[in-house]
């Protein structure tokens, strides 16, 4: 007779109690659900991929409110660079408030934590850090910590494979924001208890940012141009600090501690110019000596 296969002998045994189980994997009872208890509490974001018609890839950005489910933001780039995630945030605070706090896996637009030169903010750092926003990013590795928008990304794509190619990037957004209204508005979330994520964002009072960030430091040298300025990148935008047409040409370090710039000699270590960033502007007048 032929044997019974290895399945069949370890359900007999193991029903006879005859074995321990030792799973290679981890059953999904000892997973921890969590949900976010209010709209903005958390607001999760990714990067996922499609393909266009003549075979090139687009990035599509999504964030994802963790209580609702609603659909924040949901746009395609060609790539999508840090500075677009960071005018994205910056769109989505301007409409709908800035969250309590932010869950992203760690790729290099979100965080800086494993970069080849860690200690220094990113852009979207930055701007959490500038809206006293809690950034909570997921183990290396372990994508089930961002599982909402994982799962996300195979409702998004189930209705983008029933859709022909799109033929360039406009033509995909044309498609993604036709899908956002859809998700939002018409299909009800068995999370949500079947209602539409629009009705559940706004059926409760929104979350509010209550951390106070770690200050983050950095430097860097510059020479003063000729008119006088010197330029940093804070919260993902270029701002241009006035320091004074008298030090053009000087070379200078910058010593950048959360908002508090101090511009020093290079030469002489003299402190030359103190600045506090004002995000709403470009230009950034000194600070009085007093």
């Amino acid at each position: 007779m032929p044997p019974p296969s290895r399945a069949t002998i370890h359900r007999i045994l193991r029903t006879a109690g005859l074995v321990a189980p030792e799973p290679r994997k981890r059953p999904k009872s000892s997973l921890h659900r969590f949900e976010a208890a209010v709209p903005n509490e958390t607001w999760q974001a990714d990067i996922t991929h499609w393909p266009l018609e003549n075979g090139a890839a687009a990035d599509i950005l999504d964030f994802l409110d963790d209580h609702s489910r609603y659909l924040l933001h949901l746009q395609a780039y060609r790539p999508c660079t840090g500075a677009d995630v960071v005018e994205a945030m910056n769109a989505l605070i301007k409409r709908y408030g800035a969250p309590a706090s932010t869950l992203t896996d760690n790729g290099m637009v979100f965080t800086s934590r494993f970069a080849s030169r860690p200690g220094a903010r990113n852009g979207f750092e930055t701007l959490l850090a500038t809206h006293r926003i809690q950034q909570k990013n997921g183990s290396p590795g372990h994508p089930q910590t961002q599982g909402k928008i994982e799962r996300f990304h195979q409702t998004l794509k189930r209705w983008l494979v029933r859709r022909p190619l799109a033929p360039d990037l406009p033509a995909l957004q044309a498609q993604l924001d036709e899908f956002r209204h859809w998700y939002n508005h018409d299909r009800p979330h068995r999370a949500t208890g079947r209602r539409t994520p629009a009705t559940a964002y706004a059926a409760l009072p929104k979350a509010v940012p209550e951390s106070t960030p770690e200050q983050g430091y950095r430097t860097r040298t510059d020479r003063i141009d000729a008119n006088g300025k010197v330029s940093i990148r804070y919260a993902g935008q270029l701002r241009h600090l006035g320091i004074g047409r008298a030090h053009r040409g000087a070379p200078v370090l910058l010593l950048i501690h959360d908002d508090r710039v101090t511009t020093t000699h290079s030469g002489t270590g003299k402190i030359i110019a103190e600045h506090r960033i004002d995000p709403t502007r470009d230009y950034q007048p000194k600070l009085r000596p007093d």
